[in-house]
């Protein structure tokens, strides 16, 4: 056994800024893990993700839609068919097919720490690899549930993942486990959770279960960033944005998802029939009735309210 002391000097160390894919959600050549229970709309957000990036498209820290440089992802899923779901779940969601890419594993097993994953990524370019779910890339070998071998597991991917500066997500189902806290109901052993730099839960908001909020649970490279939510019906699945609701209301069931609908209902009705309303009285009288001005601008844009500038005051309008 090689038991030779390294020692590193921090002043041979060369300072670099974290980049990001998604600031402050997915960084670049780090380990993020989406999360949630089965069905609740992991894989539909992941692949929405992928669709998005390929488009030159990403989201910032509030929700909002923006523009980047288009990148290659690579997508491995052991759940659903390429053909049948899919195919079809990346062109409903406007992807460029030609830039997303999958490892033939059909006659070898693909596991977390496979030689392919990085050859694929050098190959390819691709900006983001995601596996969907962890739990299948882990192998039989390994009992994600035992710390020492989950914790050795994950290291290897991490490490890939900054020696090629690649985003990884992990896609993951939750613990069972009704009302404990988000961190401690995470996919197997809480070192997938220490390990990741960013952890993501999508869960349904209690009161309406066609919306689905996606709340950032850690991020350790920056402040959190806001929740955020999106819809999943019969329609497909439709972008919300910013959402008032913590992962700790979505997993007890409490009523977080209230505000919104109550900030929907105050917005119906104070601009109804057309009416103009100055955006410093709308605030002030929400934030009587207990809705946040963050809430009453997420579900401004999700009504489409427009904005209009009389003088020097600001209307809210109803289309």
């Amino acid at each position: 056994m090689d038991s030779k002391l390294k020692i590193i000097s921090m002043d041979t160390v060369k300072a670099e800024e974290v980049q990001w894919l998604c600031k402050p959600y997915i960084p670049y050549g780090k380990l993020t893990i989406i999360e949630g229970d089965p069905g609740e709309g992991k894989t539909s957000f992941a692949l929405w993700v992928a669709s998005l990036l390929t488009q030159g498209k990403g989201f910032d820290e509030n929700g909002n839609i923006i523009q980047i440089n288009p990148v290659n992802v690579v997508y491995q899923t052991a759940e659903d068919g390429l053909a049948d779901t899919v195919k079809p779940r990346l062109l409903a969601a406007g992807a460029d097919c030609s830039k997303v890419k999958v490892i033939d594993d059909s006659e070898k097993s693909l596991y977390m720490d496979d030689e392919r994953l990085e050859m694929e990524l050098k190959e390819t370019g691709a900006k983001l690899l995601i596996l969907d779910p962890l739990q299948a890339y882990l192998g039989d070998r390994v009992d994600m549930n035992r710390a020492n071998e989950a914790r050795e597991m994950t290291k290897k991917l991490a490490a890939m993942a900054e020696r090629t500066g690649c985003a990884v997500i992990l896609v993951g189902h939750m613990n069972k486990g009704s009302g404990a806290k988000a961190a401690y109901r995470g996919i197997g052993s809480i070192d997938f959770f220490a390990i990741a730099r960013s952890v993501l839960l999508v869960a349904k908001v209690p009161d309406d279960c066609s919306v689905r909020a996606v709340a950032q649970i850690k991020c350790n490279l920056a402040a959190e960033g806001s929740t955020m939510a999106f819809r999943l019906d019969e329609n497909g699945f439709n972008w919300i944005g910013e959402y008032d609701i913590s992962a700790d209301e979505l997993l007890s069931g409490s009523t977080g998802g209230d505000k919104h609908k109550a900030a929907e209902d105050f917005l119906k009705n104070i601009l109804s029939n057309g009416k103009k309303v100055p955006v410093s009285s709308i605030f002030a009288q929400a934030k009587a009735i207990g809705v946040s001005k963050r809430t009453i601008e997420s579900v401004k844009r999700e009504l489409g309210v427009k904005s209009i500038k009389d003088g020097a005051t600001w209307l809210w309008k109803m289309e």
